[in-house]
């Protein structure tokens, strides 16, 4: 409730964040959940958020799912499905975040649902567009630098240097920064800075 009038406030979009039940591992440990299960659990969190949204005479925009069950859907084409089923489910007009032109997006798609392609300022990834295991040590970016200019890389030229520093294409709509990392604050400032300097607008999809 406080995060949605912050978001009216500031004129923010919304959106649902829905991941596994276990908040003890913060939603980053795989669950292994049936198709129903998935559908079921995003289902009901994106309602949840909605009626918040809702009684603060606000409209949800989009959303995007947490953590372990982002990463699974993304490799998993019938989780994917049970999420995009899910947002459709709840309302046909939400956009969903996907990882670049991973399942999520393309079983979106299928079902006309708006998309947007994530990217990473703060991760780095593999050879196959996928994202480094937050258990291996190179995961995280924590460099504002570096951070940078991996942004700058996939929004103007489309593509982002793999660990192995493989050119691996994307195709960037929207840029994910994790709340919950040690520079977050600084890495939004900057990038936000950065992109004004290089005449690239932010605006919601």
């Amino acid at each position: 409730d406080k995060t949605i009038k912050l978001a009216l406030q500031y004129n923010v979009a919304i959106g649902a964040h829905p991941g596994f039940d276990d908040k003890k591992n913060f939603g980053r440990t795989e669950m292994p959940l049936s198709v129903d299960e998935v559908y079921d659990l995003v289902l009901k969190q994106i309602l949840l958020v909605e009626k918040i949204t809702t009684a603060n005479n606000a409209t949800l925009h989009h959303v995007k799912p947490h953590g372990a069950l982002y990463n699974m859907a993304a490799k998993n084409l019938v989780m994917a499905s049970a999420i995009a089923h899910a947002v459709k489910d709840a309302d046909e007009t939400l956009v969903l975040y996907g990882l670049n032109n991973s399942h999520l997006i393309t079983e979106a798609r299928k079902l006309h649902l708006k998309t947007a392609n994530e990217v990473f300022a703060d991760r780095n990834y593999n050879d196959d567009g996928s994202l480094v295991a937050r258990s291996q040590p190179n995961a995280l970016i924590e460099n504002d630098n570096e951070a940078i200019n991996q942004v700058l890389n996939m929004l103007l030229h489309k593509r982002v240097l793999s660990v192995n520093l493989k050119v691996v294409p994307v195709n960037a709509e929207t840029i994910c920064m994790h709340g919950d990392g040690i520079h977050a604050v600084s890495f939004a400032k900057k990038i936000n800075e950065t992109l004004r300097a290089n005449d690239i607008t932010v605006k919601t999809v």
